[in-house]
């Protein structure tokens, strides 16, 4: 069934409903042989959702199910359907999750009923915190268990960095549609290249410490429209100076020096 989106809402709870294809789990809890760790390990991580445990039945994820805590005790993520906000409270190698919003999407029969089970067990307890290499294990005191995964960051090198907002000081605007702006580092060329949104745009580019050391821009001489002009003007005050990053996940910032700053994200 298509995917209609609603507006973010308060979560209700729906029935307990596992979805088919269920196993029963065996042998040792999940987390036994892990070592607990405090609850903050858990934060600013993308955490994909393997599987659900609930009265000793396991669920595989259907896939698209995520987690994310951020430091600061936002929670945001997807159920196997629908996005979803919230907040933690972490203490020692436990967490709480506050009350839980969400969109509103129909989706196929099996995510559904996932995302369903998955609800309800986000509500139902305080959880215990478990790793075991890449692996996070949240389970209840009446040992219903939560299994993911850790996904890391996509690659600074090598990525195709599509550019969402441009701005300078307080201010900040989306990309205008049919901008196509993006930009590429190249590691071993020492490089970037990309478009501005009109032209193309290349320089070279040194990586140090957070910082990427841009060149002067040199560009085609095409003339667009006055928004896509306008935003290409923007970005070229990212080059011939030194810009700060932050990479989380599949998306970054920079600022520049001459406060300049701009957001991207990783194409899928």
């Amino acid at each position: 069934m298509d995917k209609q989106r609603l507006t973010l809402s308060v979560l209700t709870l729906l029935p307990l409903a596992v979805a088919c294809g269920t196993e029963t789990a065996g042998g040792d809890p999940a987390g036994t042989g892990s070592s607990s760790v405090t609850a903050a390990h858990a934060t600013g991580v993308h955490w994909n959702v393997d599987s659900l445990t609930v009265d000793g039945r396991t669920t595989r994820s259907p896939g698209g199910a995520y987690l994310r805590i951020d430091r600061d005790g936002r929670v945001s993520g997807n159920l196997g359907c629908n996005g979803f906000g919230s907040t933690a409270t972490l203490k020692d190698d436990r967490v709480d999750f506050g009350d839980v919003r969400m969109t509103e999407m129909a989706c196929g029969k099996t995510p559904m009923a996932f995302e369903r089970s998955l609800v309800r067990v986000f509500g139902r307890d305080t959880f215990t915190t478990a790793v075991k290499g890449d692996k996070l294990t949240l389970t209840t005191r009446a040992g219903d268990r939560i299994g993911l995964t850790k996904e890391a960051d996509v690659p600074l090198h090598g990525t195709k960095w599509t550019i969402t907002s441009v701005g300078v000081g307080d201010a900040a605007r989306p990309v205008p549609a049919g901008a196509a702006a993006y930009f590429v580092l190249d590691q071993r060329q020492g490089t970037l290249s990309g478009r501005l949104g009109c032209n193309d745009v290349s320089a070279k580019a040194a990586v140090r410490d957070g910082h990427i050391t841009l060149g002067a821009a040199r560009t085609t001489r095409m003339v667009c429209d006055a928004s896509l002009m306008s935003t290409e003007r923007a970005l070229l005050g990212l080059f011939d100076s030194t810009v700060a990053y932050v990479l989380d996940h599949r998306s970054i910032a920079l600022t520049s020096t001459n406060g300049t700053h701009v957001t991207a994200s990783a194409d899928k």
